[in-house]
């Protein structure tokens, strides 16, 4: 492990402080460990070189909407190597939430994820990508070839 010094200012010092408290950190180290892998995720997908990743999906659609519920269902199926999990709940009468865990390629995953959003009906939709390194099985001697994540 290295060792990093970095000098900021006196209130960007105390805001950060506030962060790390607020956040629950045991300290400013990990705090600042956790942004720094954030932000290099997020570059990673912005540039196209996060080749695996894992997300969630959520989505609020219209369970009146004909087909739809039985369009979804199937889409997960045609896709099961991608679909983790999906947990569904009523809103209300009309409305329901699904949230699908999803892995795989990031490509092909976040295909789908756009797909799902914009099947009719589907009134709200949100994917939450995070690349992982599905390299590292290999490094340590995993015999199988199936991705973890």
């Amino acid at each position: 492990m290295q060792r990093l010094t970095i000098s900021i200012d006196d209130d960007l010092a105390r805001t950060f402080d506030r962060l790390v408290r607020e956040k629950g950190y045991e300290n400013r180290s990990e705090a600042f460990r956790d942004l720094v892998r954030k932000e290099l995720g997020e570059e990673q997908l912005l540039k196209g070189k996060a080749k695996h990743c894992v997300g969630t999906l959520s989505y609020v659609y219209n369970h009146h909407e004909r087909q739809l519920a039985a369009r979804l269902t199937s889409m997960q199926h045609d896709h099961h190597d991608m679909t983790v999990s999906t947990m569904h709940a009523h809103l209300d009468h009309e409305n329901c939430i699904e949230t699908v865990i999803l892995r795989g390629p990031t490509a092909a995953v976040t295909r789908f994820a756009q797909d799902v959003i914009a099947q009719t009906g589907v009134r709200h939709g949100k994917f939450y990508p995070i690349p992982v390194d599905l390299e590292s099985g290999k490094k340590s001697g995993h015999a199988h070839h199936h991705p973890h994540a």
